[in-house]
């Protein structure tokens, strides 16, 4: 897998999932053995894009920071991944310059979602359209992303992500999005709907107008 300079989940969504693999700056194949529109999420999907008008979207692809062709697609996998947590497991590593990620399923639909996650992102972040609601983390990491490098590898299950980053600040975007991602990992439709509500709070400027140092370095529950 090529290392380059380069986000997530989320998610994103959010963040999102897989590793914080949301975020690489090379893109890769987006997603191996991945359709974008499969299975899981074509329900989801559905749901996501009712309702939309060009360049608007209600629910929470309304809240999207941005909203692009791509984004019912990715909010579908997402709410897949948030709903199916419980056959998610995922370990972060923390590294004195970023973090480890390896988020993996034994459910095969799962494990293809999640790849599919983690290269969709992965593009996003390469070519700078940002998929977040809530994450104040999110933004850091998008506006930063030349100052990471990043690493993916698919395996038969999912995905293993390595984030590193010179920039202090980035390096604590970095871990704090990874606890982010874990929670919702964790707990699920629970961890996203307390997402929902703590963007409700943070008014018209969004993720980017309440993202503080403060919420970067925030203890994360891993």
């Amino acid at each position: 897998m090529k290392t380059s300079s380069q986000f997530v989940i989320a998610a994103a969504a959010i963040a999102v999932f897989a590793a914080s693999a949301v975020m690489a700056q090379q893109s890769p194949p987006r997603g191996p053995g991945a359709d974008r529109h499969h299975h899981g999420s074509a329900g989801h999907e559905s749901m996501m894009r009712q309702g939309m008008g060009p360049g608007m979207g209600r629910g929470p692809v309304g809240m999207l920071t941005s909203q692009d062709a791509n984004s019912a697609t990715d909010m579908g996998i997402v709410m897949n991944l948030v709903h199916e947590n419980a056959k998610i497991r995922r370990t972060v590593t923390r590294l004195p310059d970023g973090i480890r990620t390896i988020t993996e399923s034994d459910d095969p639909k799962i494990a293809q979602d999640i790849k599919a996650h983690v290269a969709s992102m992965s593009g996003r972040l390469n070519e700078g359209k940002e998929f977040n609601i809530f994450s104040t983390t999110l933004p850091v990491i998008f506006d930063n992303a030349k100052n990471i490098k990043s690493a993916v590898e698919y395996t038969a299950k999912g995905a293993v992500v390595t984030r590193t980053s010179g920039d202090p600040k980035v390096v604590a975007a970095l871990q704090a999005h990874a606890g982010e991602v874990s929670e919702l990992v964790k707990e699920g439709p629970a961890a996203f709907h307390r997402g929902i509500d703590a963007r409700m709070a943070m008014g018209p400027g969004g993720p980017r107008g309440a993202r503080a140092p403060a919420a970067q370095n925030r203890p994360q529950p891993y």
